[in-house]
């Protein structure tokens, strides 16, 4: 199968961007052949990691896109590209030991990762195995879900 081009987004709570920034500069390589997407702060701090050490080829070559920031919008607008079907992968370092104001849309957030089957890591080890597996370079199709029971269902009003 040919090399194809995915939609990573890049996440992560800020006690845990400092490990999400470590990871994607020691993955480096492989990020640049793909399309990056991120969340506010995360994005700004990816951003800066990763072009101070490109050269001007890669760095014409090196797609980021940052959204809002996570509270602000930022996981909404991440939800509904996965939604459409734009997002490949999500790393999303969350804290599990602090309370976050938009807890609900982290929820949901990750809600969506499973609805839609996308390959979804929430820590280092699983960005790791995701990042160094034979798919991640080559087309690949997830199996939707299957929502018919809850399409089909009946309302009694």
């Amino acid at each position: 199968m040919p090399n194809k081009r995915k939609t990573i987004a890049l996440v992560a709570h800020d006690n845990r961007k400092k490990e999400l920034v470590e990871w994607a500069d020691w993955n480096r390589d492989a990020l640049l052949n793909h399309d990056v997407i991120c969340t506010g702060t995360t994005g700004k701090i990816i951003e800066e990691t990763l072009t101070s050490k490109l050269t001007p080829t890669e760095m014409r070559d090196f797609r980021l896109t940052r959204l809002k920031s996570g509270p602000l919008g930022g996981d909404q607008q991440l939800g509904s590209l996965i939604v459409d079907g734009k997002i490949d992968m999500m790393v999303f370092f969350w804290d599990p030991m602090q309370q976050q104001a938009h807890d609900v849309d982290v929820k949901a957030l990750l809600r969506i990762t499973v609805l839609y089957n996308v390959p979804t890591a929430c820590n280092r080890a699983t960005a790791d195995f995701l990042i160094s597996s034979g798919l991640f370079d080559k087309e690949y199709l997830p199996k939707p879900m299957n929502v018919d029971d809850y399409l089909n269902r009946v309302i009694d009003i």
